[in-house]
Formats: structure tokens, C-alpha cells, sequence
């Protein structure tokens, strides 16, 4: 399985906003829901949101809900990430990754998934 390629990650003010993408190989993205997690040194990686296949169906952690928004351009094999109102704890690498099961009731990621590289958004004054 093809590893995810992130990118659009960066330096941003607090308050401020930033997208970051993801793709990969076009068979993935047909068949699967796909997540967005985030990970902080010393810390477990967190579930961040979550898009359907069908891009009908989106969930959120409650700590990212009404700011980060997800969506995703099948033509395109591309899933974003829009992230506003940045906060300097929302700091991490993001990884988008194979969601478990189709339906994004929870923010975890398929035992089965490939992870790549990450990238880095950092939020501070």
C-alpha cells in the first residue's frame, strides 16, 4: 500500500489559518474514508476529522470542531484540511491515513493503513 504524501504544513500567528493536503494512490482514495490525525512528541496521535468516501460525511474531534474543515476532490486523489482560528495547541505533525470503517463514526485509523511522512504545523507568535 502506498504511503499518504502530506503537505501545506507551516508557520502560522495564532488566530491565523492554514490548509494542508493530502494524496495517494487513486484506488485508496476511491474505496475509503479518510482521516486526518495529529501527533505531538511524547504524546499519542490523535484523531483530527474524518471524510466518506462520497465526501457526504464528515466528523470532527470536539477539539477542532467549527474551525478545521475537511473535504476532498476524488478527480484529484487530494483530501484538505482548512484549519482556522489556530490555537498554538493545535501544534503537531498531521497525517492523513485510511480511516477504520467507511462511515467515519469514530476518528481512528484503519489497522491496515500505511502512514507517510507528516507535516509540520506549528502555531505561536
Amino acid at each position: 500500500q502506498l504511503p499518504f504524501v502530506e503537505s501545506g504544513g507551516g508557520l502560522v500567528q495564532p488566530g491565523g489559518s492554514l490548509r494542508v493536503s493530502c494524496t495517494t494512490a487513486r484506488w485508496i482514495f476511491e474505496y475509503n474514508a479518510i482521516g486526518w490525525f495529529r501527533q505531538v512528541p511524547g504524546k499519542e496521535r490523535e484523531g483530527v476529522s474524518c471524510i466518506t468516501k462520497s465526501g457526504t460525511v464528515t466528523n470532527y474531534a470536539d477539539s477542532v470542531k467549527g474551525r478545521f474543515f475537511t473535504s476532498r476532490d476524488n478527480g484529484k486523489d487530494t483530501v484538505y484540511l482548512q484549519m482556522n482560528s489556530l490555537k498554538p495547541e493545535d501544534t503537531a505533525v498531521y497525517y492523513c491515513a485510511v480511516a477504520r470503517g467507511n462511515d467515519c463514526r469514530d476518528l481512528q485509523p484503519s489497522m491496515s493503513t500505511s502512514w507517510g511522512q507528516g507535516t509540520q504545523v506549528s502555531v505561536s507568535a
